[in-house]
């Protein structure tokens, strides 16, 4: 497998942070020198819409041999498009809008990109710094609205600063934790005349993120692992940021130990892998749940303890010491206490734990997990996941997601949006390959599937890109198709039309009592609009068809490979799949919000019986 194909962390080409060089000076605008820093950074692609106060970089644009634009639809867009290319190729993403309500609509994926820490460069356009703070046309304090959601951003008002600030931007959106990072650039600073020349000396006093972790804590952790009974892997979304998914595979056979991947980390440790236990959380596989809930260890690599995965903190892993390795000092004790603190690089981290607990093999202390693993056996057995085909012979989503996944080419790259959909996702699409998953996680961005499948293809045009989205998502990004067909950006769109706001729908159904408040989409064919009968608002096949797509709907489950053999068959246009499913499916297992993890529901009504009456 290639480097690009892990997903691993590719860093840009660093500048010198001190010293002489003799780097040949060149007469430029600061527009051009913007572009001429993009170029030699590495950034290869950028989607963004051109305005105002980022239109003097637009023209040296123009002429740029080395960076491709992409002009999207909208900037929300353009920053979701920016995450899927970063999560597809482990280089930065990089998007461009304009000052005011160009930049207000990048705040959304840029806190998308911090929530799930993913490399991002935003560069916006800003009044002249003279007008800055004066409420002039199309003002906004962009640097102000994302400080609390980016790494790091800039304020850039003298054209001399622009390689500089440009190398650091890159620089700390790719290195320690990944994160969005925004560069802000007044339009008198990109028209002013100035010198270029690269590489420029860093300037980054205090960044020093540390990715050797420390030997003592290795060696605590290596015993505790040897020591233990239930131990489990709780892997996140760090470990693929760190490209250390052959760590972690070289890791757990040496342990033994049971492995479980977030929903950030699917693909970082084999499905099909015997010592995978699937995804904990809210909408986990029984076994991975109750496998963290009944641990007497849980080593925690590149997670951060999110309440989707811990459900009510206080009752989470009760039995569990924990072994907390992560580069962010601020995620360990965040929301559980370490017995064993670890910063540093998740790949320099396993790589440390494999060498020490071989050491521990070595003196004879090894774990014995056989009473462990049979109760791990018997629970996978007894709670596979699974669900109901509809009575009615309708269309059921988990069988659709269940087939797009077969059938699509080795390799493909799923993008989800959120919802249920994307749980459904997680558990029926089978990953054994880091960097093909892709979702919002932290934020739960509606809207975010097809930018960022988008994205994913632009910057892995060989792979097949599968968007698997919702028709409430949908609604929110479509226009991006339009992007997509004048750009040859080929990607295929599954809409799980159930007419709804799925996930919404299932709490009315079972918290308020089958309420269902403002969370019908449709006009369509129904009981309740019978004038309606044989319209469907919106037709997402003629909407398809309007943007330069290839649209197909599926209504029948016998024509269901047919039609997803169709799409996959298509790769000179993006295509739309319309598959209309029951309404009525659900997202099984559950962990009602606010509750413990021992409360687990394996189907409605249906709690697990785990056979034991004491936990020791």
């Amino acid at each position: 497998m290639t480097e690009q194909a892990t997903g691993a962390h590719h860093p840009q080409p660093r500048p010198r942070s001190g010293g002489q060089h003799s780097a040949p000076v060149e007469h430029v605008t600061g527009a051009q020198s913007l572009i001429r820093s993009l170029e030699e950074v590495g950034a290869d692609t950028v989607f963004g819409i051109p305005g105002g106060a980022i239109l003097p970089a637009y023209d040296p644009l123009m002429d740029s041999t080395r960076v491709r634009h992409v002009l999207v639809r909208h900037e929300q867009g353009a920053g979701h498009a920016a995450e899927g290319y970063a999560q597809a190729t482990g280089k930065v993403g990089v998007c461009m809008a304009t000052s005011g309500p160009g930049a207000t609509n990048l705040v959304t994926p840029i806190a998308d990109a911090h929530m799930d820490s993913v490399p991002m460069v935003a560069i916006t356009g800003q009044v002249s710094s003279k007008a800055i703070g004066t409420d002039a046309f199309q003002e906004a304090d962009i640097v102000g609205i994302t400080m609390p959601i980016t790494k790091h951003n800039f304020l850039v008002t003298k054209a001399e600063d622009i390689p500089r600030i440009i190398a650091q931007a890159f620089h700390i959106a790719s290195t320690g934790r990944p994160g969005p990072v925004l560069v802000d650039i007044a339009k008198d600073a990109l028209q002013a005349r100035t010198t270029f020349s690269w590489p420029p000396v860093m300037d980054l006093p205090g960044y020093r993120p540390v990715t050797k972790p420390h030997a003592k804590q290795i060696r605590e952790a290596a015993k505790l692992i040897t020591a233990a009974k239930r131990p489990v892997l709780y892997v996140g979304g760090g470990v693929l940021k760190a490209g250390a998914t052959a760590e972690l595979k070289v890791l757990a056979e040496l342990t033994g130990a049971p492995v479980t991947t977030t929903l950030m980390a699917l693909g970082a440790f084999p499905d099909s892998h015997p010592l995978h236990v699937g995804m904990p959380g809210m909408h986990g596989a029984v076994t991975a749940v109750t496998a963290l809930q009944k641990a007497d260890l849980i080593v925690a690599l590149g997670a951060r303890f999110d309440d989707r995965v811990t459900g009510k903190l206080d009752s989470f892993a009760p039995y569990a010491k924990i072994v907390h390795a992560d580069i962010d000092p601020a995620e360990i004790g965040k929301n559980r206490e370490a017995d064993v603190p670890i910063v540093g690089d998740a790949r320099e981290v396993i790589a440390d734990l494999v060498q020490a607990v071989q050491k521990e093999h070595s003196e004879g202390h090894r774990g014995d997990y056989s009473a462990w693993w049979s109760d791990l056996n018997r629970w996978r057995e007894t709670y596979p996941l699974g669900y109901d085909r509809p009575e009615d012979g309708s269309l059921s989503p988990q069988a659709v997601i269940e087939r797009i996944g077969q059938l699509a080419p080795e390799g493909t790259i799923f993008a989800a949006g959120v919802g249920q959909h994307q749980m459904w996702a997680a558990h029926f699409i089978q990953y054994d390959r880091p960097a093909t998953w892709l979702n919002s996680g932290g934020a739960g961005t509606m809207g975010y599937s097809v930018p960022a499948a988008m994205g994913a293809k632009a910057g892995r045009p060989e792979q097949t890109v599968w968007a698997i989205d919702g028709d409430g998502c949908f609604q929110m990004t479509n226009q991006e198709l339009t992007t997509c067909a004048l750009n040859n950006i080929p990607i295929k769109v599954a809409v799980i039309n159930n007419g709804a706001l799925g996930m919404v729908r299932q709490w009315q159904t079972l918290f308020y009592n089958q309420r269902y408040s403002n969370t019908v989409l449709h006009s369509g064919p129904d009981d309740v609009n019978p004038d309606a009968r044989g319209t469907r608002v919106p037709d997402f096949v003629k909407l398809a068809e309007a943007m330069g797509c290839v649209g197909l709907r599926c209504e029948r489950p016998e024509d269901l490979d047919k039609v997803i053999e169709e799409a996959n068959s298509i790769n000179d246009r993006p295509v739309v799949v319309d598959f209309i499913v029951h309404q009525d499916a659900m997202v099984w297992p559950m962990v009602a919000a606010g509750t413990s993890n021992d409360e687990i529901m394996a189907a409605r009504d249906v709690r697990p019986d785990f056979g034991d009456s004491e936990d020791d």
